[in-house]
């Protein structure tokens, strides 16, 4: 009997873990879609990350997951031991009217 209090909070850990963290104030600047010719980054207000990088019509990566912590300028993002870093060179800037910032040194600019 004492598998099921165990389990459910086992559950419950996961479930919560899965949600990840909104995006802190400090961050706002980041929340948007990014994109570049072949690559898609949309960060959520509530903390969701959407990727899909494409550089040839064969070959593509995507991710779709929650927001971990940001480490300086960089975004971690997974759920439990599987996470993947954005490696943030330039963090989100107007340049020329135009939002843009650069990840995976990629230059992208928000839509």
């Amino acid at each position: 009997m004492r598998a099921r209090p165990m389990l459910l909070a086992a559950v419950l850990a996961m479930m919560l873990a899965a949600c990840g963290m909104p995006v802190p104030a400090a961050k706002r600047d980041y929340v948007g879609s990014w994109a570049s010719d072949t690559t898609l980054l949309v960060i959520e207000p509530s903390g969701r990350v959407r990727y899909k990088h494409q550089p040839t019509p064969n070959v593509s990566k995507s991710l779709d997951a929650p927001i971990k912590s940001f480490e300086g300028d960089d975004l971690v993002v997974g759920v439990g031991p599987l996470t993947t870093r954005f490696v943030v060179s330039a963090p989100p800037h107007e340049d020329g009217g135009v939002w843009k910032m650069t990840v995976d040194g990629q230059e992208l600019r928000r839509r």
